[in-house]
């Protein structure tokens, strides 16, 4: 694509990395055929070609308006258009430069200020979880708007971490919400990890992998995020006495963050190197565990009846870190059923981060036709490998839905 930048952007790193990204794409349109929202709504503006165009636009001198930052708005980051495109057109990357310049140029309203604004820092702030278990109290009287993103209370269980020490060590991010919402999840990998004979640490330090700034305009404040993570964790990943062997995560969309640190912040020379290592130790548990399936088929409960498993994989996991087959692979190498649905694997459950919360109706209807397509595999439980899909899938449905950790945990003997 022949791409001219206006004078204010052509000397900048955005710039340049947003010209290289537009002179990869072919206008084929592919990436329409698998985007959710370009699906829903038919307008070839709310889809891949049309938003590189109005990115384009913008990027050469064009003044972008309230609805240019709607179309970028109600593009839910899947990353299926990468998956798809035979060019390799990377249009995550493209669609963050988009949003950066476009929210520098055009106001929001105030009310929606607000509720950005209350999702950054309500969700990254340590009020959140004696809110959440506040809301959890009193569920019936929650506003019904926010009342789907509040979970039922967690198992006894959920605070259970193994105390054994092992030879080999990782770390784990925690995560923001995670360990408010769900936190029987980082349980569960403790205990399986600890089973597979590894140990678990955690920085307490390290918090939110930065993500959810990033996604809601917040770009400095993500890197930030970022920079304090590396601090938190570089003792014990440069550590000289017994250096762990990676930085695992059980949530998709934090390891895809993580994952890209080295990207984030190539041109910070306080942080580069250290970030490319981070980057390169981070693994999604379905990545470390499969070599030690032999060694978690001998701690199963034998005769135990396992539940039948439908598998939902997110985007940020097959698109976003390009893994596929791996949850999928493990479980059935250890016994259990577990299927995909077989014509909308692909597609995103419309969860995508605060997506849910900033366009609920566009999210509502790719939940719907999730669920929709899951109905079939009759599954006793559904499950995935991040938790906000876990959380917005479960507030559409009666089947149980957790994290596949969590049920490969309780399927161990103690």
């Amino acid at each position: 694509m022949q791409t001219h930048l206006a004078p204010e952007f052509q000397d900048t790193p955005e710039g340049q990395t947003a010209e290289a990204i537009l002179r990869r794409c072919v206008h084929c349109g592919f990436c329409t055929a698998t985007c959710p929202t370009y699906q829903l709504l038919g307008d070839e503006l709310d889809g891949p070609r049309g938003r590189i165009y109005l990115i384009k636009q913008v990027l050469e001198g064009a003044q972008p308006t309230r609805a240019t930052q709607q179309h970028l708005d109600r593009c839910l980051t899947c990353r299926n258009c990468e998956s798809t495109c035979p060019s390799g057109v990377q249009y995550g990357q493209l669609v963050e430069i988009g949003r950066q310049v476009v929210d520098a140029k055009v106001e929001r309203p105030r009310q929606e200020r607000l509720r950005r604004w209350l999702l950054k820092e309500g969700l990254t702030s340590s009020l959140f979880k004696p809110a959440l278990r506040l809301g959890q109290a009193f569920r019936p009287f929650v506003p019904a708007a926010l009342r789907d993103k509040v979970p039922a209370r967690p198992p006894a269980r959920a605070h259970l971490w193994p105390q054994h020490s092992h030879p080999r060590k990782v770390l784990m991010l925690l995560g923001c919400v995670q360990p408010a919402m769900h936190p029987n999840i980082n349980a569960a990998t403790a205990r399986v990890l600890d089973a597979a004979g590894i140990q678990t640490l955690v920085a307490d330090e390290a918090g939110c992998c930065g993500a959810l700034r990033a996604h809601l305009g917040d770009h400095h404040g993500g890197l930030d995020d970022a920079r304090r993570n590396i601090d938190a964790w570089w003792p014990m990943v440069d550590g000289h006495n017994q250096p762990v062997e990676a930085i695992v995560m059980n949530a998709s969309g934090c390891g895809v963050q993580v994952k890209d640190y080295g990207r984030l912040l190539a041109h910070d020379p306080a942080y580069a190197e250290r970030a490319a290592k981070v980057s390169a130790m981070t693994r999604d548990l379905c990545e470390l565990l499969p070599p030690m399936a032999a060694t978690l088929g001998r701690r199963l409960r034998p005769g135990a009846k396992r539940p039948r498993l439908a598998y939902h994989p997110p985007c940020t996991l097959q698109h976003g870190q390009q893994i596929r087959g791996g949850v999928e692979g493990m479980m059935r190498e250890l016994g259990f059923e577990i299927s995909v649905a077989p014509m909308d694997s692909h597609l995103c459950c419309g969860s995508a981060g605060t997506y849910s919360v900033l366009q609920p109706t566009l999210s509502k209807q790719l939940r719907d036709r999730k669920l929709q397509a899951l109905a079939p595999l009759a599954a006793d439980v559904i499950v995935s490998s991040n938790v906000g899909c876990i959380q917005h899938l479960q507030a559409g449905c009666e089947t149980p839905v957790r994290h596949w950790i969590e049920v490969l945990d309780d399927a161990l003997m103690p």
